[in-house]
């Protein structure tokens, strides 16, 4: 009783110094992005050569918004070309893409067995393109939804040349299309502070940037060497971040410009898109570890580079961790009630009062990152209007995260069913594209 004892309050002991970890760390990178922004790179000509590559899967709805926005980029045409990859589609995306002038590729299932998704339309076009690296020097990706600021690409031009050409990963803003609904507030909470926080934050102290699934480019000449598209889990763009990290390579975060990602409205669609990116990254994780560990030994990556990655391959622990102290706990107040005279140490009091702590501190910083980074990077003041609605969204990504997670934990296995987010919202163009602009004007 004594050994069972020990061992499950020192599992509560390590699972404790774990959230520790996981908490001090966030605080102490956020601190990082307080700072304005300023551009760290000098502006450059157009030079880079852009292949602008889309999946799209039955996206009648939004597509011709997405190649307007192509073709109004301010970049010289004959710098950049993109083409609509058509994923097994059943409505009228191909058609629509054609008739508006588009380079389309369709992609079919040759069976019924074979997979779909994102990763597996990538990984065909670049077959299909074959030696790709010779005509362009960056590859970008977009999703059929997104609207892109316009002056993108002659951002990220001046970057990649400014880095000597050696950036292997440029990602850039993720901004939000819509933010309406509450669950989409959620999103466009968690993506504020991540933003600023995370990803600028990381930028300043010379650590590598995350994958965000959008408005992010690979140069040519590393993707084509990686054999092409290969990356083919779930999360495809964290296994890239991951695998591309372990490798030594430079991810770089662009703050200039964003991509504006359409956001799940509705509870039940955000959830199957988060139980997706939840399957996908406790699968790279696990996979991955190994390989990070062993960059690290054979001195590919610093001690901070790996401390970052190895946070951000399982900062969605938490939720798991917090279900497994809860059964510990109550595992030893069991004995407690009927084995009084045992040695239990620990308690509901004591491990409540702990995580209490860590719920206000995290309550405290959301607040505050929220709005610090809302005023430095959306140009909003502060109103006292949002706070319901941020706390509503930190109750939603907390249970859903929770949920989602655990889930996905017993799931990981499983990355051969890709489950689409429905697009919809088709709104004006200038209209997104100009909303930060007009705001900061209008609290100056």
């Amino acid at each position: 009783m004594e050994i069972a004892i020990a061992v499950i309050e020192a599992l509560l002991g390590i699972f404790s110094a774990w959230l520790m970890f996981l908490m001090i760390y966030q605080i102490v990178l956020s601190f990082f992005g307080f700072k304005r922004k300023t551009k760290d790179y000098q502006d450059h000509d157009p030079e880079a050569r852009f292949l602008v590559l889309v999946p799209a899967h039955n996206e009648e709805k939004v597509i011709a918004s997405m190649i307007d926005n192509l073709n109004r980029m301010d970049y010289p045409k004959e710098l950049y070309d993109f083409i609509i990859l058509a994923d097994n589609c059943t409505d009228r995306t191909e058609e629509i893409a054609r008739s508006l002038g588009a380079e389309v590729m369709v992609s079919r299932r040759e069976s019924e067995d074979e997979p779909t998704g994102k990763p597996i339309v990538l990984q065909k076009a670049l077959a299909a393109l074959g030696d790709y690296s010779q005509k362009y020097d960056l590859v970008m990706f977009f999703d059929a939804d997104n609207m892109i600021d316009l002056n993108m690409f002659r951002e990220v031009n001046s970057q990649y040349i400014d880095s000597g050409r050696t950036a292997d990963v440029i990602q850039c803003y993720l901004g939000c299309k819509n933010k309406k609904s509450m669950v989409a507030f959620a999103d466009y909470v968690s993506y504020t502070i991540t933003n600023r926080f995370m990803q600028y934050a990381k930028q300043r102290v010379g650590l590598n940037a995350a994958i965000g699934g959008t408005g992010f480019c690979v140069s040519a000449d590393y993707l084509y060497g990686r054999g092409g598209w290969t990356s083919m889990s779930l999360t495809e763009d964290f296994e890239l971040q991951i695998e591309t990290i372990c490798e030594g390579r430079r991810l770089l975060w662009n703050n200039e410009v964003r991509i504006h990602d359409e956001k799940p409205t509705k509870l039940r669609a955000c959830a199957r898109q988060r139980l997706r990116w939840a399957q996908g990254r406790w699968f790279v994780s696990f996979k991955n570890t190994p390989r990070l560990f062993n960059a690290f030994v054979k001195g590919k990556i610093s001690f901070w580079e790996f401390l970052s990655s190895f946070w951000g391959m399982y900062n969605m622990s938490p939720f798991a961790v917090l279900t497994l102290e809860a059964v510990l706990l109550g595992i030893l107040e069991l004995i407690r009630l009927f084995a009084p005279e045992a040695p239990v140490m620990v308690s509901f009091g004591t491990m409540f009062n702990f995580n209490l702590v860590s719920l206000l501190i995290m309550f405290y910083s959301i607040y505050v990152l929220f709005y610090v980074g809302d005023w430095l990077d959306n140009h909003r003041t502060p109103k006292w209007g949002d706070v319901f609605p941020i706390f509503v969204s930190i109750l939603i990504n907390m249970f859903l995260g929770g949920f989602v997670n655990l889930i996905g934990l017993f799931k990981h296995r499983q990355q051969n069913v890709w489950v689409k987010t429905e697009h919809s919202i088709n709104v004006d163009m200038d209209e997104v594209l100009a909303a930060p602009k007009a705001e900061e004007t209008e609290n100056a």
